[in-house]
């Protein structure tokens, strides 16, 4: 049950990124959230996270989880650690695109409420990048 609403948190993001809810997404995004992926590493706070997803120029039309891969450790009582592969369908600079990706994130447990830590994205491929070569 524990494991299964962290994954439950999981979707809600996503589900706030499909509906461009920044509301929704900065509520869940902890102070300073590390974000990694292949744009570098950064770290955000909830209001930058919530507009960051409402004036984004980017539409995430639609994600799927890949719930066999998904694991969930819980570290204590009020950390967690989510991590999955998914496949995103976004639209950006007016070209769809879909591909796969493995995410993963460290949620905490504040004053009742579970905010993401930290968040990391791969893309599916090569660990060397070779299937990337022009």
């Amino acid at each position: 049950a524990r494991e299964q609403e962290l994954l439950d948190l999981e979707r809600r993001f996503w589900d706030a990124m499909v509906a461009k809810d920044g509301d929704r997404a900065g509520s869940m995004t902890d102070e300073q959230c590390i974000v990694v992926g292949a744009q570098g590493v950064s770290a955000i706070d909830g209001p930058t996270m919530a507009k960051l997803t409402r004036e984004g120029d980017w539409e995430l039309e639609k994600y799927t989880f890949d719930e066999k891969s998904a694991q969930v450790r819980f570290i204590g009582d009020d950390v967690a650690i989510v991590a999955y592969g998914a496949r995103e369908e976004v639209v950006v600079d007016d070209e769809s695109l879909r591909f796969d990706v493995n995410d993963s994130s460290v949620w905490v447990r504040r004053d009742g409420t579970w905010r993401c830590a930290l968040h990391t994205e791969s893309l599916v491929g090569d660990p060397f990048g070779r299937d990337k070569k022009a």
